[in-house]
């Protein structure tokens, strides 16, 4: 499942790394309009580094997988698959009200997905187990949740605002979950 997981994740960064077409002009102004495609990319990226990191830690601390937890790992990298769509449209029209919203259910739904994941894995190895023990109330988790659906209904309102709100939730999460790693320790 982790090397299945990976090879997709590389593969979703590979997407997206393509869409950077480069300026057809070598004048260095003709950079400037590509400023939107590169911070969408800049925020795709760095959300893919959250979920392979978080991935990762989920992983060390289990001890078998069986189908439901295969299911639910397909579901978060369908999600984490939509990622290069969501962040050329976004990109490529400037943050545009209609493309940050649908980055933002992008967003959400992989937020979902991690989120059914882990109680997938709780649910086989146990409410008791190292994972659960880790993991917590996993209020980061249930809060991103609830930032995303507010974020997504303010991009009608803003989408300025709600991409602010996406960089904020990235940023909550950009350090890793050291939480695992600490009970894996002992």
């Amino acid at each position: 499942m982790e090397a299945f997981s990976d090879g997709v994740i590389a593969i979703i960064i590979t997407v997206m790394v393509l869409e950077l077409r480069p300026p057809p002009s070598t004048d260095p102004a003709a950079l400037r309009p590509l400023i939107p495609v590169f911070l969408s990319y800049v925020l795709s990226f760095v959300n893919l580094g959250i979920y392979w990191n978080n991935h990762h830690h989920l992983i060390q601390a289990i001890e078998h997988v069986n189908g439901r937890v295969l299911w639910a790992n397909l579901h978060l990298l369908f999600w984490l698959s939509l990622f290069p769509f969501g962040t050329a449209w976004m990109g490529e029209n400037n943050f545009a009200l209609w493309p940050v919203a649908v980055y933002g259910i992008e967003l959400l739904m992989a937020a979902i997905a991690y989120f059914i994941l882990v109680r997938a894995l709780l649910s086989l190895h146990g409410w008791h187990s190292t994972l659960a023990a880790a993991l917590g109330s996993d209020f980061k988790g249930r809060i991103s949740i609830l930032i995303y659906v507010v974020a997504v209904a303010l991009a009608f309102v803003n989408a300025w605002i709600a991409f602010a709100i996406y960089i904020f939730v990235a940023a909550i999460w950009f350090v890793p979950d050291r939480r695992i790693e600490k009970k894996l320790e002992h």
